[in-house]
């Protein structure tokens, strides 16, 4: 028995139903498992190309042989962190959702079969809803407006990171000056409460004094405990920043801290604050597509159209073909709800961007006041020291002398050492506030001015 080929409704309904599949460009699914370990260095290295070194004043170079300055350790934080590679990805999901806003709905076919005892019928039909065409410009716009907001927050990101790394840099490089004076004023403490005790046996001195120089010399390995907890702490969040494992080796040189801001070049840098803070430009990118979202949403109240071809045979056997156009009337609904809500948001996006710039402008204006007390802090700090020193040194010539006793010349000693650490405090401190208000104002990074 012969097969007979497919002819008729049946032929075309087969040939309607290939066209779609081999039409249909369908995407293959591939797992993608979650890594096994954790994924940290024990060197640090940039692994983010050049073209994307976005942050003012970073730019991609070569590592120092040895040791990691202030603005080496900004740059490897910034494209060496972690969370800011996550982060980064959120760019190709907007990107995505870019395309996706520029595409077109599919057609809709549809196709029927009836039969009778005279003839077999059949319907064919494609259809393609018009609405879209009317809103797919405001809806790309607002897209790609919403892709630059996500590519500002991700620099912004980026901006916090750095002024964490370098803050945690100038804390890591405070700390390890303290510890070595701190470790002088123990041996200090050390060796006179070793005299004191002695003298105490052979009754020349009271056990008061004893007393005090153990409860000075506890003080003093408690602070000491304190800060090799604090250099510890700062040292692991700084590698965690860096990608860097928590047994990798990590050797930080050079100094830290900016030049001071001027009022003038502080009252141009909060002036201009709209047009170079990247969360203040991202805020504006988002107001943008929400103004797009506003269009949108007004666009999509206009009748909604839909339109496509017709072509079938009935059971009678007559054929036919025409256009179909079905029409949405707007007599209820309209849209109205979608509308009065992304009006409603506009609003609050406007409100929430004046509410960040009004405090930016007030942060900076308090972190700039809050710097210039704190330099002229360690302006009084460091005028004391060459006195303190040239005593200490004195001091130290008068017990060699026999000119004045071994209490006296320790205690001018720890004069000397006590006003270094609080001189080291207070630069730190400093050099945190300047870093602070140059991240608030949006300036670009910088290497850090020589210690004078």
């Amino acid at each position: 028995m012969r097969r007979q080929p497919i002819s008729g409704p049946g032929a075309a309904c087969a040939a309607l139903l290939l066209a779609t599949l081999a039409a249909a460009g369908c995407a293959h699914y591939r797992p993608l498992p979650l890594p096994p370990a954790p994924d940290l260095r024990q060197t640090p290295q940039v692994e983010v190309p050049a073209a994307e070194f976005r942050l003012p004043g970073l730019a991609p170079a070569p590592l120092p042989r040895r040791g990691l300055g202030e603005l080496a350790v900004v740059t490897l934080a910034v494209f060496d962190n972690p969370g800011l590679a996550a982060a980064r990805l959120q760019a190709g999901v907007a990107q995505a959702q870019m395309f996706a806003a520029g595409l077109l709905p599919d057609p809709v076919l549809s196709a029927s079969l009836s039969g009778s005892s005279i003839t077999t019928g059949y319907g064919l039909a494609a259809a393609e809803p018009l609405q879209a065409l009317i809103v797919r410009g405001a809806a790309r716009q607002a897209a790609a407006a919403r892709a630059r907001q996500v590519n500002l927050d991700i620099l912004w990101q980026e901006w916090q990171v750095a002024e964490r790394a370098r803050e945690l840099f100038i804390q890591a490089r405070a700390d390890h000056r303290l510890l070595a004076l701190q470790r002088r004023q123990d041996a200090v403490l050390a060796v006179q409460y070793g005299r004191d005790r002695a003298a105490m046996a052979r009754g020349d001195a009271v056990r008061t004094t004893v007393t005090n120089d153990l409860a000075a010399l506890s003080g003093g390995e408690q602070a000491l405990q304190q800060l090799q907890l604090d250099r510890n702490r700062a040292r692991r969040q700084l590698k965690a920043l860096l990608g860097l494992a928590p047994d990798a080796r990590l050797e930080l040189v050079g100094p830290s801290g900016l030049p001071p801001l001027t009022e003038a070049r502080l009252r141009r840098a909060v002036a201009t604050l709209p047009r170079r803070r990247a969360d203040l430009l991202a805020l504006a990118a988002g107001y943008a597509s929400q103004e797009a979202a506003v269009r949108q949403a007004i666009l999509a109240q206009f009748p909604g159209l839909t339109a496509g071809v017709t072509q079938g045979r009935d059971v009678e056997g007559l054929s036919s073909a025409g256009v179909d156009v079905s029409l949405t009337l707007p007599l209820f609904n309209r849209n109205r709800g979608a509308i009065a809500v992304q009006r409603a948001t506009r609003r609050l996006l406007r409100q929430t961007y004046q509410a960040r710039l009004d405090q930016t402008a007030g942060d900076a204006d308090q972190a700039w006041q809050a710097a210039n007390i704190q330099r002229r802090e360690v302006m009084r700090l460091r005028a004391r020291l060459p006195a303190l020193r040239a005593a200490a040194r004195a001091g130290a010539a008068a017990l060699r002398q026999g000119a004045a006793s071994a209490g006296e010349a320790a205690g001018l000693e720890l004069n000397w050492l006590r006003a270094q650490a609080a001189a080291v405090r207070a630069a730190a401190a400093l050099a945190t506030d300047q870093a602070a208000l140059r991240t608030l104002l949006g300036l670009p990074f910088r290497a850090p001015a020589p210690a004078p």
